[in-house]
């Protein structure tokens, strides 16, 4: 017996290329329940491995896994094209996670590429500003820095509110929203950016509040001073809110604010451009206005 097991292995010479296991010859079902638990980057990247990988890699089990459950109600809110849910599960991923503009190119939606998680932009366009259509207050400036192209430029105002509300299918989760704005106003001098400080002043007498409810009765409310750089982009915390679930056909409804309305002073110098709302997960990092675009 000892000796028919000695010749069977015999037979096999492991230093021969021809018979030497290769991932190709993982079987292709195999390959795709281990890139189920790999991040979407990392799937492109071993896609890249050989025919196997890159075959397993568009399996729609993987992709669907990473999308929103609810991603079907996203797209018909999102997209003017219904034909994209009949798409592959990867080709539907990747086009979420491009800048997809929406509600008369106010505002963006993209999916963060790594975690599938929901983020979206929401335009100065979109908001209620009091005293914007009076240029002694306001201006719009147009900017390289901002993902509309355009900002919001206040002058000076005795009486400084931005409201907000907006409604959307979030899928399950908590969510931060931010208001972007800058002290300052932009401008380019000889081919550069730089920020001209005249008209800074105001915020550091009173502090700013940010306030935040939904439609299920979660409320948020933050005063800070307004205390970046000047020419420096900030985002700031108005609150979090939690989805616990999603049933089709159901969306969550919130209301942001961000307010200083102590008529004792003016205030003035400041840029406003958009309401970021994404995966609080994401909130402890920095956000760069950019995020998304290069999808």
């Amino acid at each position: 017996m000892g000796a028919n097991f000695s010749g069977a292995g015999s037979d096999f010479d492991g230093d021969d290329p021809a018979v030497r296991p290769r991932l190709g010859d993982i079987p292709e079902s195999c390959v795709a329940l281990v890139l189920l638990y790999l991040d979407p980057p990392e799937i492109c990247c071993l896609a890249r491995t050989n025919r196997a990988f890159r075959s397993a890699s568009s399996a729609d089990f993987i992709w669907e896994s990473k999308l929103p459950r609810n991603y079907r109600d996203i797209v018909e809110r999102v997209l003017d094209n219904p034909k994209v849910l009949s798409l592959e599960k990867k080709d539907v991923y990747a086009r979420l996670c491009r800048p997809n503009r929406f509600d008369v190119g106010s505002k963006e939606f993209w999916l963060d590429k790594k975690t599938g998680g929901v983020c979206i932009s929401i335009s100065f366009k979109g908001l209620i500003i009091t005293g914007m259509d009076d240029r002694r207050y306001w201006n719009y400036i147009p900017s390289d820095e901002s993902r509309f192209h355009t900002v919001a430029y206040l002058q000076q105002i005795w009486w400084f509110e931005v409201d907000g509300e907006f409604e959307f299918p979030f899928p399950a989760g908590t969510y931060s929203v931010f208001f972007r704005v800058q002290l300052g106003r932009p401008l380019r001098r000889l081919g550069r950016l730089v920020c001209n400080p005249e008209h800074i002043h105001g915020w550091d007498i009173k502090p700013v509040r940010f306030q935040l409810t939904t439609s299920g009765g979660q409320r948020s409310s933050l005063q800070r001073h307004l205390e970046n750089s000047p020419g420096c982009w900030a985002n700031y915390h108005a609150g979090d809110f939690v989805v616990k679930g999603h049933h089709q056909g159901s969306s969550t409804k919130i209301k942001f604010s961000m307010t200083q309305i102590d008529c004792t002073h003016t205030k003035g110098g400041l840029c406003l451009d958009s309401v970021l709302i994404c995966p609080s997960s994401s909130a402890g990092k920095p956000i760069p206005w950019f995020i998304g675009l290069e999808a």
